[in-house]
């Protein structure tokens, strides 16, 4: 079974610029993130290698430049970020979790609704 890439906050943000659309150079992913991050093009260089040598990503040499595409996918990520966070802070367990979001506030009427559909497919086996 293969090890779940760990990614840090900053990889992140630029691995949703490529899995918003890839290929991309260094530039343009600094040009996707110029809203959000003052970053220079060497900073990004650097959480794309980091990326590459993780095999988050994949490089495609282009002339002069490098294109950059996803190996990890979204759903992947995800899956381990929430699967990591859950037996963080409750145990592993989903229940304490939505408990935690109810009692502070966080789940309004439409997510309680989706919760008991949610609940209800499950308990029917769909």
């Amino acid at each position: 079974m293969n090890k779940p890439i760990q990614i840090s906050e900053a990889e992140s943000q630029v691995m949703e610029v490529l899995w918003s659309g890839s290929p991309r150079t260094a530039e343009d992913v600094v040009a996707a993130l110029s809203d959000q991050q003052a970053w220079q093009v060497a900073t990004i260089k650097t959480l794309l290698n980091r990326l590459l040598k993780k095999g988050a990503v994949l490089a495609e040499k282009d002339g002069r430049r490098f294109l950059y595409s996803p190996l990890l996918t979204r759903d992947q990520w995800l899956v381990t970020e929430s699967g990591s966070m859950v037996q963080r802070l409750f145990g592993g367990r989903i229940a304490p979790l939505v408990a935690h979001f109810g009692q502070h506030g966080k789940l309004s009427a439409d997510d309680l609704e989706d919760l008991k559909r949610l609940v209800k497919e499950l308990s029917d086996g769909k």
